[in-house]
Formats: structure tokens, C-alpha cells, sequence
């Protein structure tokens, strides 16, 4: 099925509709005001890192509620040192911040540096504290690319337990994946996720706007795999290492993908603002208008505003 770019650009705007943004309590200081750059209403998940203090989470969350967005703050499981202290953390985001959706991790925290009792994110659904605080929309991890601290046998094990989970209650239960730069990997995984009887809508991860360098740092600190040989063949031109990448090629694969597969299970896309929220933010609101223009071969677009 041969797509026309009408088509395609219907799928993009269809993807980039809503798409949510990240922010950690470090990068959340150098925005002035998340309003100069988000919609009212936008989703912004607030991450938490090993070692982290939750209160600057909690800080975070209602700084963005003031600045009228949606937080959605990150619960890892692995930094979590107690039932109690998971629960006096909900109370405070829900009462302190108004916030009504959480992401639930486990945490880039390897077995023997678990701090309390909690090793996954299934165990912090267990507790029913995300529903006694009316909590339902909450968010899960998806690893197109694999992760490294957690084995496929046991991913596989914990998306047919999410699964149940949200057939069994009234959770409202979607994926939210780390980032990739290729599409091709993210559709393989999708296809693989669905055969093995995924039906959590997934919001795919997409880097923003950042230089090749920049990109190449993160994924390294993430852990991404196979499609950071896209990265690694542009940082063989030295000249390239300073210029500014975008997602448009992988944007437009996952485009084509959705549009031709009615068993697509990606609905949003969700960006990671690594070159800094403002160029991400702008790039993703354009492409959201429809203002692009496709390159000759259909495969990527510019957006006809200039985002530097």
C-alpha cells in the first residue's frame, strides 16, 4: 500500500496530537516559565533519578500545576525505602500538586542497590495506594530496544501481568517507552508486543531537538541499543557532531507504520526534550500544525519555520 504524503501527514498529526514532554528538577530551572513554551494542559512527566530527593519532585510537580500543566511525576520502585514513604509521597503530589496520573517504574537501579522493599513497578500497583488517592491514569516502562536491567523473559512476564492488571480493575493503564532513533526497531517491538497480546495503548518515545554529541551522551547514559548505530554513522563526520538532529525520518516510519497496520498499538508520542525544552517544543507544536514540507522520496520532512 503505496501512502500519499497527505496520508502520511495525517498520520503524523494523528501521532503528534497531545504529545507530551519530560522534565527532570535540574532541567525544570533553567525554563523561566514551562507557559512560554507549552500548551495549558500539556502533560509533563517529572522524572526521579537514584539518589534523588523526592521533595524537589514534589516542588516540581506544583510549579508545573501553577504554570498550568498537567505533572505526571515518576515513582521508581527500586528508590523507594518504604511503603509508608511511598505513600506519604502520593499524598503529597495528589494534595500538594493537584496530580491525578503517575508513571510507576521500577529504576535504573541494579538488585543490590534496592533500597526498601519495592524491586517493580507491579508491586507498587499491588499496594492499591495510586487508587487510594484516585489515582487511575498511570503510566508503565516500555523497552523497544531491550533494558539492561531487567531480562526479555521477564519483560515479556511483566507486560502480560500489567495487561491483567488492567483488565481487573479500573486502572487506566497505557506504556510510555524510552526513546529510540530509528523507527524500524520501535515497529518490530510494537509487532512483537501485540502478538504476545499487548493491548496497553503506547506512547512511543522520541529524542527532541539536540545535537548528534548531545544525543550520543544520553543514549549512552540510557542504555539505548540497536539504533544508536544511526548516531554512531553520524558522528563518523566530525562536522556532523555539532549539528542539530530531529526525529523526522523515524517520525515519518512510524507514520507510515500506523497508517498501514490496523493492529498499530502506538497511539502518542512522547518527547524527551534532550537538546532543551524551547527547540524540542516548538519543532514538535510545528509539525503538530502540519507546517512541513515532505523531502523529494516522501522518507522526511523540514518544518518550514527554522527551529535553532
Amino acid at each position: 500500500m503505496t501512502l500519499s504524503n497527505e496520508q502520511v501527514l495525517g498520520s503524523i498529526q494523528e501521532l503528534m496530537a497531545g504529545f507530551t514532554a519530560e522534565t527532570t528538577p535540574a532541567s525544570a530551572k533553567k525554563v523561566e516559565d514551562f507557559r512560554q513554551h507549552l500548551a495549558p494542559g500539556t502533560d509533563v512527566y517529572v522524572t526521579f533519578l537514584p539518589g534523588s530527593d523526592f521533595n524537589d519532585t514534589i516542588a516540581v510537580c506544583k510549579r508545573l500545576r501553577d504554570e498550568t500543566m498537567r505533572p505526571i511525576p515518576h515513582f521508581a520502585a527500586r528508590s523507594i525505602p518504604s511503603a509508608q514513604v511511598l505513600e506519604d509521597n502520593v499524598k503529597a503530589v495528589v494534595e500538594d500538586a493537584g496530580v491525578d496520573r503517575v508513571l510507576a517504574i521500577a529504576g535504573g537501579v541494579s538488585d543490590k542497590d534496592i533500597v526498601g522493599p519495592f524491586s517493580d513497578s507491579m508491586q507498587l500497583l499491588e499496594t492499591g495506594l495510586f487508587d487510594k488517592y484516585k489515582i487511575k491514569t498511570i503510566g508503565v516502562a516500555g523497552h523497544p530496544e531491550g533494558s539492561p536491567d531487567m531480562p526479555q523473559e521477564a519483560i515479556a512476564k511483566a507486560l502480560a501481568w500489567k495487561n491483567a492488571f488492567a483488565e481487573r480493575t479500573d486502572a487506566d493503564l497505557h506504556i510510555v517507552t524510552q526513546f529510540c532513533f530509528e523507527a524500524d526497531p520501535i515497529i518490530a517491538w510494537d509487532k512483537a508486543m501485540q502478538a504476545e497480546g499487548n493491548r496497553l495503548p503506547i506512547h512511543i518515545g522520541l529524542p527532541g531537538l539536540a545535537t548528534i554529541k548531545t544525543l550520543l551522551n544520553f543514549a549512552r547514559i540510557s542504555g539505548v541499543g540497536p539504533s544508536m548505530r544511526f548516531l554512531t554513522r553520524q558522528a563518523m563526520n566530525v562536522h556532523k557532531l555539532v549539528t542539530v538532529s530531529d526525529p523526522n525520518k523515524q517520525l515519518v516510519g512510524l507514520a507510515k507504520y500506523k497508517a498501514q497496520d490496523s493492529k498499530c498499538g502506538i497511539t502518542n508520542v512522547h518527547m524527551y526534550p534532550l537538546g532543551g525544552l524551547r527547540r524540542t517544543a516548538a519543532w514538535a507544536y510545528e509539525v503538530a500544525k502540519g507546517e512541513i514540507d515532505f523531502d523529494k522520496k516522501g522518507e522526511g520532512f523540514k518544518t518550514r519555520v527554522k527551529i535553532d
